[in-house]
């Protein structure tokens, strides 16, 4: 277990050096987080009603599990990096009308919406990640691979935004969710965006931080 240590730079190099990313992004390393949150009760309290409507929601329980694993796998020391380097909205007043959604920097990582009762996740990575030679060519998308990360074939899609090395992985279904968030590969790729954006400084979205589903991920 590697301790979190203050190392210069900006972002998550403030807290973890290159060695210590590369052995959590390959999965070498657990990390020892901070034992303490930092919490701003006026930012707490801003979003109670939003999180209290949040539960009413049929699929609460199921997001609230995906999640805790998301925290657990997908972030580095997130209890260091709460809000600051990272942060979770709660159903937030966007055209796309998420249930969650995961923030660093100025970039989203990970977004779950309603589909009907069920669920259906939205993962954005780098598309080198995914291709069979690490290109950032769209041709070379290893579909096989993104098919045996899932439950089913079709639990699985994908887009390419006009950006280079973006990819976006929209998955169906908590079961096909969980099993992409515990697949090796796909698990290296979540990671290599979110450090990616994590060390790009500050995250934007810290007035949209909901600390009761913070409290689910980080504490439940």
């Amino acid at each position: 277990m590697t301790t979190a240590r203050q190392s210069g730079g900006k972002g998550l190099r403030q807290f973890l050096d290159a060695e210590q990313q590369r052995d959590w992004l390959e999965g070498n390393t657990r990390l020892l987080d901070a034992d303490e949150r930092t919490e701003s009760l006026e930012q707490h309290f801003k979003y109670v009603a939003r999180f209290e409507k949040f539960l009413r929601r049929p699929q609460a329980e199921e997001v609230l599990a995906l999640l805790r694993l998301y925290a657990e796998r997908c972030i580095p020391v997130p209890r260091t990096t709460e809000r600051f380097y990272w942060s979770v909205s709660c159903l937030p007043s966007t055209s796309d009308k998420p249930l969650v959604r995961v923030n660093a920097s100025w970039m989203e990582l990970f977004t779950l919406y309603a589909d009907g009762d069920d669920l259906r996740g939205r993962f954005i990575v780098h598309l080198s990640d995914f291709t069979t030679d690490r290109s950032a060519m769209k041709e070379y998308l290893d579909e096989g691979h993104l098919e045996r990360s899932v439950v089913e074939p079709n639990d699985i899609a994908c887009t390419f935004p006009n950006a280079t090395d973006l990819f976006v992985i929209k998955v169906r279904g908590p079961a096909s969710i969980r099993a992409f968030l515990t697949d090796d590969r796909a698990l290296r790729g979540i990671r290599n965006f979110n450090l990616t954006h994590m060390n790009r400084g500050r995250n934007a979205y810290q007035a949209s931080h909901c600390y009761s589903l913070a409290d689910h991920m980080l504490d439940g």
